[in-house]
């Protein structure tokens, strides 16, 4: 593939394999690249698309006995929603979205990214991730309102020690397959598996690794994010009259 340009993701690859374009959303430094890699480990091919600063992680593997090549493309350091160039979301068949649970900013700008998402591709399946769970255990206990009020999949991942990232992304490319194929069936699966879904004990358990008992930071919920912009928004006004 020449360096600055995109393959046809709607026509079988050179061996006749089926080809996906996942891409991946969300604020600088919440870790999406670390997610990527910490998937594919040694198994993937990062080429860079220059003229669009991104980066392409290529990913051979076998859906119900189909050979499957997917490209999860990922920003380069250059993440701002309303800035992404429209090829970035240009046949992408799946999305996930990753905020940094230890920054309530992170979590509070998912609307706009989810916002960008569906002004290009508005139909196409988007995972939610809450990341870096390892660094706040307790972050497990809270709920994140956002990716049930869009009805999307939600999972608790962690790039430094691995958790849920292989089902995150294998998920994902699940869900890009079933709607190429014009089919809900698989996204309705994941809804009634992720209810049931358990972590590892050690982020299900209230207390520390040392017995004391956890001191969760508060959860950055929708409803407190909707009062923050309120109280901005009465700031404002009060500075204009004053």
């Amino acid at each position: 593939m020449a360096e600055n340009s995109q393959p046809d993701y709607d026509k079988p690859g050179d061996e006749g394999e089926e080809r996906l374009k996942i891409i991946c959303l969300g604020d600088s430094a919440v870790g999406k690249s670390k997610l990527v890699e910490r998937f594919l480990m040694d198994g993937y091919k990062p080429q860079q698309l220059s003229t669009f600063a991104l980066t392409l992680f290529t990913h051979k593997t076998e859906i119900d006995g189909k050979k499957v090549s997917v490209d999860f493309w990922d920003t380069a350091g250059q993440e701002r929603f309303n800035s992404m160039h429209p090829s970035y979301y240009h046949q992408a068949q799946a999305c996930i979205l990753v905020f940094d649970c230890t920054r309530k900013i992170t979590y509070k700008n998912l609307p706009e990214w989810l916002k960008d998402l569906r002004t290009y591709r508005p139909e196409i399946p988007c995972l939610c991730a809450a990341n870096k769970i390892d660094e706040d255990m307790s972050m497990t206990q809270k709920t994140f309102a956002f990716a049930k009020k869009h009805s999307m999949p939600f999972y608790f991942v962690s790039a430094a020690d691995g958790t849920n990232v292989v089902k995150l992304f294998r998920d994902s490319i699940r869900a890009g397959l079933a709607y190429k194929h014009n089919s809900t069936d698989f996204m309705d699966e994941i809804m009634k598996e992720l209810e049931n879904f358990e972590l590892d004990p050690k982020y299900n358990s209230k207390l520390n690794p040392d017995g004391t008992q956890r001191n969760g930071k508060d959860s950055p919920d929708e409803d407190e994010s909707e009062k923050e912009s309120k109280k901005e928004e009465t700031a404002t006004t009060d500075t204009g009259q004053s």
